[in-house]
């Protein structure tokens, strides 16, 4: 009888020649520890530099897919494939190697997508990519053993870690939203309506599916597609019915506002950081309010509201009106006071909250909110203090642990907030609306939290100027069309710097300020209430599910490879 030659299978598998060319001779006990390929490119210093131009690809189709320097809009097809780089140096790795390429793409991915953080805070752009760098370090290799583990349908497990990932990324301390792939959709205002019943989770894992798809098929190269697809048919037929489905329920569910009710508001972009320069920088933030708003209500005379961003103005009014420990600070205080005095119209205001607290010695001691203020008719009527804070940048609740890291936080000019604990919804110009303060418009939840108490609108005031980056301005802005569409309410943003914007129930970008220039932008805001969707009443049901399948799935696969292994093993 013949001799045989064998050679490894894509999947760690032994087989015989006669086997692929079509023959019947049997296959040997899997390996799962064996790695996928063969020749010179499968060895040495060759597969390690594909790899890692794999990876350096797979950064830059990431960043790409979302506002960037090169299209301030960005490219949101190509997030359909941008994950294709990272499923396929996951097949090829070795399990050595799985965790260190994903401390790579971790630590590439954040510093090219997020480089604008190196102007945030000297040290932004350092924590980030090291942050996403700890994450991928841990998210390589699961992704590695589920799809080890389930030969045939690996990718799909893959898919259900990853948007698992995605989902605990946002949670606690370290919560950060910019990145979570759906979103890089924000203008396909037809696909993201199904995130009135998912979510962005729901976007997310539609966009990553063919990255999972078309790595799966590349496995052995080329060559391989062919015999995946034919295999996997169905899956992409199924995928393509729901993608289908999607777009016609988007296209279905698409209002027409028209006979909505509507409140005329203003927004005021002063274009200044009043956080840089101290007292004379507050002055000129307030000049520019008070022309731009005065200009406006000048321009038309129908606006019910005018509406200022994020710490807009700094000095506490409230502190300063009680105390007046600083004769400079009361002056300016009074000024907006005297100014607001004389409007016809609501203001809301972003303004620093300042009060006085016990601590846990029993002194009196000064505490700061980042809030929001509404003065109508004379007064102001409530305040919101912004309850998720910026991790490391307003908040860092670690100093005994870490009291090294804090110092460094303190001599590097970083202020910290206290956090509020109320889920605040003003009434005025005729509606009701809720205030989350800068990046708490990239969380679903909070939107919805405001919804659930009575909102009818959401405002959000940020201050981006910090950035001079238009596509960090972008990048914020997306994530804000989503909270548009999950609740099917009106999203206003009014920011100091950009992106100024009204977003109808739709999720559709109806006006926009230019970013980085001092104005004001007048429109009308669809105060819509006819519809509590899926994600309002349910939350993030889809991204539970897909946590409690990614650990499923990854207990279940570790066993699984335990397993094969032994047997593989044994005589």
């Amino acid at each position: 009888m013949s001799r045989k030659k064998i050679r490894k299978s894509s999947r760690g598998t032994v087989r015989s020649t006669a086997s692929r060319r079509g023959g019947h001779a049997k296959t040997a006990v899997p390996d799962e520890f064996e790695q996928i390929g063969n020749g010179s490119d499968r060895t040495g210093g060759k597969k390690v530099g594909t790899d890692i131009l794999l990876i350096v690809a797979g950064a830059i189709l990431f960043s790409l897919a979302f506002p960037n320097v090169l299209t301030k809009w960005g490219m949101f097809p190509v997030a359909f494939i941008s994950l294709v780089p990272v499923f396929v140096v996951v097949r090829r790795a070795t399990w050595i190697e799985a965790p260190l390429y994903g401390l790579l793409y971790g630590f590439l991915t954040y510093t090219i997508f997020n480089y604008w953080l190196m102007v945030f805070h000297p040290l932004s752009i350092f924590i980030v990519p090291v942050i996403y760098a700890s994450y991928f370090f841990v998210v390589f290799p699961i992704l590695k053993v589920v799809d080890t583990a389930f030969p045939r349908y690996g990718y799909l497990a893959q898919l259900v870690v990853w948007m698992a990932y995605e989902y605990l990324r946002i949670q606690g301390f370290l919560g950060y939203a910019y990145g979570i792939i759906g979103y890089s959709q924000y203008l396909f205002s037809p696909f993201i309506r199904i995130s009135a019943i998912t979510g962005v989770w729901g976007v997310s894992f539609l966009v990553a599916f063919p990255s999972a798809y078309l790595a799966a098929a590349l496995a052995d190269g080329i060559s391989s597609v062919r015999g995946f697809v034919r295999r996997h048919r169905i899956d992409a037929v199924a995928y393509a019915v729901v993608f289908l489905a999607v777009l016609v329920y988007g296209l279905a569910t698409s209002r027409d506002y028209s006979e909505a009710p509507t409140v005329r508001a203003a927004l005021i972009q002063q274009d200044i950081d009043p956080h840089v320069g101290g007292l004379s920088a507050y002055r000129g933030s307030l000049d520019a309010l008070v022309r731009q708003s005065t200009a406006a209500l000048e321009s038309d005379p129908e606006i019910e509201i005018v509406i200022w961003s994020e710490t807009s103005f700094v000095p506490a009014i409230e502190y300063h009106t009680r105390y007046r420990e600083s004769p400079e600070m009361w002056a300016l205080v009074r000024e907006l006071l005297e100014f607001l005095d004389g409007q016809t119209v609501p203001y809301v205001i972003g303004n620093g909250d300042g009060q006085r607290r016990r601590n846990a010695a029993g002194e009196l001691v000064r505490v700061d909110y980042n809030a929001a203020l509404v003065y109508d008719r004379g007064e102001f009527i409530d305040t919101y203090r912004k309850v998720h804070l910026v991790p490391f940048t307003e908040h860092f609740p670690y100093e005994r642990t870490f009291p090294w890291l804090h110092r460094l936080l303190v001599e590097n000019d970083t202020t910290f907030w206290e956090h509020g604990d109320e889920f605040t919804v003003f009434e005025a110009a005729g509606m009701k609306f809720s205030t989350p303060i800068c990046f708490e418009d990239t969380f679903g939840y909070l939107s919805r939290e405001f919804i659930r108490a009575g909102a009818e609108v959401i405002v959000n005031l940020t201050n981006d100027s910090w950035s001079k980056s238009v596509p960090a301005a972008m990048q914020h802005m997306a994530m804000a069309v989503f909270r548009a569409t999950e609740n099917r309410r009106s999203v206003v943003r009014s920011t100091n710097g950009g992106m100024t914007v009204f977003i109808d129930p739709n999720g559709r970008i109806t006006d926009m300020l230019p970013a980085f220039v001092e104005g004001y932008l007048i429109g009308d805001i669809s105060v819509y209430t006819d519809e509590t969707t899926v994600y309002t009443r349910y939350g993030d049901w889809l991204a539970w599910l897909f946590l409690f399948g990614a650990i499923g799935l990854t207990v279940g696969a570790v066993v699984l490879v335990i397993v094969r292994r032994t047997h593989a093993t044994l005589p």
